[in-house]
């Protein structure tokens, strides 16, 4: 029942006769009978289930660029919810335009501008300004959180068409063009993967050729460990998972949300059946009949390029369900994505019981991230002596990562784990951009914490920076040089961090903010930070408010020359 079913039923008395009921009046908002067809012809077939919610959040907003509120209340009333239980998960994610516009007013065009750090060390803050004071007719220009195009910085999004290394030229062009659509560049599509002996692992697994013990077997020999930044062990995960009873379920957590982080985009975009392999023999491997793939919105040509090969996959394996995000980097955290995969706000759930145990829709769920999945096939058909003979500084393995900033070479540099930045700078990325001397560097994207240029010969790789109040999490390296404000870069994170707290807890949600507003002013009250970020780190939920503080710290302790003068 919807509140626009409640009513409020009137009694009174009337002379001459007895006490009787009168007519019900109706209570809370109507459902608009424009609206409601409008609903139904959008959802057409599609199943009313509650996990569907955001799903057909967003058929709405591509369909009219923004949610009314009689729309809000007309998805309520066909998927039998309450309408604060819709209003509250649109309201949460920032890719859903609520509007009170009642019609809503005419579909409009929204640019999105990256103000996160890349992107505002090549000026998109400049950018961002000129585009708004254009006042380009039916477009809406919002700044955004990291879109995964670090190494191709400052970027813009129009609709759901990227400009790479954009100003205002480029974006007004696109504009005029009607060029809002995703781009799809060449990849490995599912005749090519097979050609080049695709799926025939998996097929080996499910006959069992390559018996399930020895699957797990070899990812313990390598000790592929999750690369989503978590960094636990793969094949202790998936042990545990497969000894819980059944039925048991898989998620994919494609929402590649970390500033300066962009290695799942380039896999998914260049090479979806190799992941895709993986994810199937994991799912195989805990018997799980389903699989859902939670894949960041700011990728539509993810999205488009696994829609298009999911579909040619042959009938017979588990159901993949591809679910889009909202633009909440919280749902990046394991139980956020699963309350958000359930049709609901991203709030991280409280621990134990932990998501092997009790997961999605209450079941025993695997959660592996792309790229962990993706390097599946290669550990087994190549052997766990091939992964661990690829390290360098005494590491093992492989690692993917994203770098940007002021290199002549920005982009997912695919390394040895244990690799320095020096190295990686030197050998990869081909030295700092000209005219710009290495002074700093982000190890770990955006709460990874800050180090200096004179720490560079760290080997980059799990249990190796926490010492120094760093980690490397998803090897997103940022390259800061001597024309970087590195207190403004803080700040920056900061901001981002505040941003994207989820609210649910107060010492994240009151204590970003209070962490921004002491690093706005021109000295900073160091002792109170420090507090500050020790009770973040102490009392937060999750990993987003326990690590926020992290480039703040790190920043205090390695560059005291940016605090001459200031607060002790």
């Amino acid at each position: 029942m919807s509140e626009g079913d409640v009513h409020e039923v009137v009694s009174f008395e009337h002379p001459g006769e007895g006490r009787r009921r009168a007519r019900s009046i109706p209570k809370g908002r109507q459902v608009d009978p424009i609206a409601a067809e409008e609903i139904a012809t959008l959802i057409g077939e599609r199943p009313r289930r509650r996990d569907l919610l955001i799903e057909h959040l967003h058929l709405i907003q591509d369909a009219y660029g923004r949610i009314s509120a009689a729309h809000l209340a007309a998805l309520a009333d066909v998927m039998r919810l309450a309408l604060a239980e819709v209003f509250e998960v649109a309201t949460f994610y920032a890719h859903f335009d609520v509007t009170k516009d009642d019609p809503p007013a005419p579909k409009g065009l929204t640019v999105r501008v990256c103000d996160s750090l890349t992107c505002a060390m090549f000026g998109s803050q400049k950018l961002l300004d000129e585009l708004k004071s254009a006042g380009l007719p039916g477009v809406r220009v919002v700044r955004a959180p990291c879109v995964g195009l670090c190494d191709r910085a400052p970027a813009v999004e129009v609709g759901h068409h990227f400009i790479e290394e954009a100003d205002r030229a480029k974006v007004e062009a696109a504009i005029a063009a009607g060029d809002t659509h995703a781009h799809i560049d060449d990849y490995i599509d599912y005749d090519r993967y097979v050609a080049a002996g695709g799926y025939r692992l998996l097929g080996r697994v499910r006959s069992g050729e390559f018996a399930i013990e020895d699957v797990l077997k070899g990812l313990d020999a390598a000790d592929l460990r999750g690369l989503g930044g978590a960094g636990f062990p793969a094949g202790r995960k998936w042990r545990a998972v497969r000894g819980e009873p059944g039925p048991r379920l898989m998620a994919v957590n494609a929402d590649e949300g970390e500033p300066g982080t962009f290695k799942d985009r380039h896999y998914l975009n260049t090479d979806p059946h190799r992941f895709l392999e993986g994810t199937l023999i994991g799912a195989h491997v805990v018997e799980a009949p389903e699989i859902y793939i939670y894949l960041r919105d700011e990728y539509p040509m993810a999205r488009e390029v696994l829609a298009r090969e999911i579909a040619r996959l042959p009938a017979g394996g588990p159901t993949i369900h591809l679910r889009r995000g909202a633009g909440a980097y919280i749902c990046g955290e394991e139980s956020s994505l699963l309350e958000s995969l359930e049709g609901k706000r991203g709030l991280p759930r409280h621990k134990p019981p932990y998501p092997f145990q009790v997961g999605l829709f209450g079941l025993p769920t695997l959660i592996n991230n792309v790229e962990t999945l993706y390097w599946i096939r290669d550990i087994l058909e190549k052997g766990a002596a091939w992964w661990t003979s690829q390290g360098r500084n005494g590491r093992k393995g492989l690692r993917s990562f994203s770098v940007s900033g002021r290199v002549k070479k920005p982009g997912m540099k695919l390394a040895p784990a244990g690799i320095t930045v020096r190295e990686l700078i030197a050998e990869y990325c081909g030295g700092m951009a000209d005219g710009h001397a290495f002074r700093a560097y982000l190890p770990g994207g955006a709460s990874g914490g800050i180090l200096p240029a004179s720490m560079d010969d760290i080997p980059l790789d799990f249990g190796t920076l926490e010492k120094y109040g760093c980690f490397i999490g998803s090897a997103a390296i940022i390259v800061l040089s001597d024309k970087d404000d590195l207190k403004a870069a803080a700040l920056n994170l900061m901001r981002f961090f505040e941003d994207e707290s989820c609210g649910q807890c107060t010492p994240c949600r009151v204590g970003t903010q209070k962490a921004a507003m002491l690093m706005a002013v021109r000295d900073w009250d160091r002792a109170l930070l420090g507090e500050l970020s020790q009770v973040m780190r102490d009392a937060s939920i999750c990993g987003l408010g326990q690590a926020a503080s992290n480039p703040l710290t790190t920043l205090m302790r390695y560059f005291p020359e940016e605090f001459s003068g200031g607060a002790a």
